[in-house]
């Protein structure tokens, strides 16, 4: 097969779909690998590096489009990228298409096939190809959480940890996945006053397994998240409905109710966002205030540390690429299951249930 990747342009996005070591890889496998040049720059990857591995370097996207049989990326194709695409080219990225119509429309009209590394499950039911940007994601929202609380960025100047004598601040997860646990692993590191809510009883009582006393654990309901938005200095919003919107768990009006200067990291808005207020914003130009709650809701957090997210994930999408590239997307899914669910375009067909129900559109089963 012949596998082409790109640079990625959307703003502020340095990770790069495919490493060198990749490349080798798919070429010791039969395939030929095309990379567009300067691809991996941001992520400190040299078009050296690649071309010593076996790749075949290419001027423009445009070409790198039309030679390919499958397209590796990391995030969804933006406008620029839309004619490009084209009828029966597989293309392998995230692509949370439940926040986006157009571009599902422009994949079902274009006959193209998404495979979405968000979809895709493992044996147990899990997510192994968000998972490693749900880590880095959760953990980075303390980080970030923790600056736009400085009062130079907009916050109430409180210290996560605080100083003896001095109350340490409150956090509020909502949502004990991998992005919760790894939003709290960090927030408890640090010291903060931690809270997690989550609505399955059996994850608040792993949460608590793990974390023991050092985090509290409240089951969600509408009136427990409003009354820890209340309380709370910085709130993580770390839900996730697989493929799926995001649900509105912060209401607009609970923002009036909020301390002025708080914080809120909504990890869910590359599906819509869990905070009714919120809107995607980027690195450069992060946060925005709305009723004097700090909102940071960059939609490609781990962008920002382009080298260890690249890493991270082509750890976990090179045994599925190689799948598909070496038997083809049929004999893929026969040989890992997991990869079906992740298909949800199919040649001009909406075969991904949770984005169908999001635009109330028809979902139809995958017949290869």
């Amino acid at each position: 097969m012949i596998v082409g990747c790109v640079k990625e342009i959307k703003k502020y996005e340095f990770r790069v779909g495919l490493t060198p070591e990749n490349v080798k890889s798919y070429v010791d496998a039969g395939h030929v690998v095309l990379i567009e040049k300067s691809a991996g720059n941001g992520s400190g990857f040299t078009d050296d590096q690649y071309t010593a591995n076996g790749a075949e370097l290419c001027d423009t996207p445009a070409e790198v489009y039309k030679r390919s049989e499958m397209i590796v990326k990391v995030k969804e194709p933006l406008e620029s990228e839309y004619e490009l695409i084209r009828e029966g080219q597989i293309l392998f990225t995230y692509l949370h298409l439940a926040a986006d119509k157009q571009l599902t429309d422009v994949l079902l009209k274009s006959g193209a096939i998404g495979v979405a590394y968000e979809t895709i499950r493992d044996v147990n039911g899990g997510i192994p190809l968000l998972k490693p940007m749900s880590e880095i994601a959760g953990r980075l929202s303390i980080q970030e959480g923790a600056k736009y609380l400085e009062k130079p960025f907009g916050g109430r100047g409180v210290l996560l940890a605080g100083v003896p004598g001095v109350p340490r601040a409150k956090v509020a997860v909502l949502g004990g996945g991998v992005v919760g646990i790894n939003a709290c692993r960090i927030a408890v590191g640090i010291g903060a006053d931690v809270t997690v809510v989550d609505n399955s009883l059996d994850r608040l009582t792993y949460l608590d397994d793990i974390f023991g006393n050092s985090i509290q654990t409240i089951y969600s309901t509408d009136s427990a998240i409003e009354r820890l938005c209340e309380n709370a200095d910085l709130v993580i919003g770390a839900v996730l409905i697989p493929g799926g919107a995001a649900p509105k768990l912060i209401r607009r009006e609970y923002l009036s109710k909020m301390k002025p200067g708080s914080v809120i990291v909504d990890i869910a808005v590359d599906q819509g966002g869990c905070c009714e207020t919120t809107h995607p914003t980027y690195h450069d130009d992060p946060t925005f205030v709305v009723d004097g709650v700090v909102h940071y809701c960059v939609a490609n957090m781990p962008g920002a540390v382009p080298r260890t997210s690249t890493i991270a994930l082509t750890n976990a999408t090179l045994r599925y690429g190689l799948a598909i590239a070496s038997h083809g997307l049929q004999g893929a899914c026969e040989k890992l299951p997991g990869i079906l669910p992740g298909v949800n375009t199919y040649k001009g067909k909406l075969t991904c249930p949770e984005v169908a129900e999001a635009f109330n559109m028809e979902c139809e089963k995958v017949v290869f």
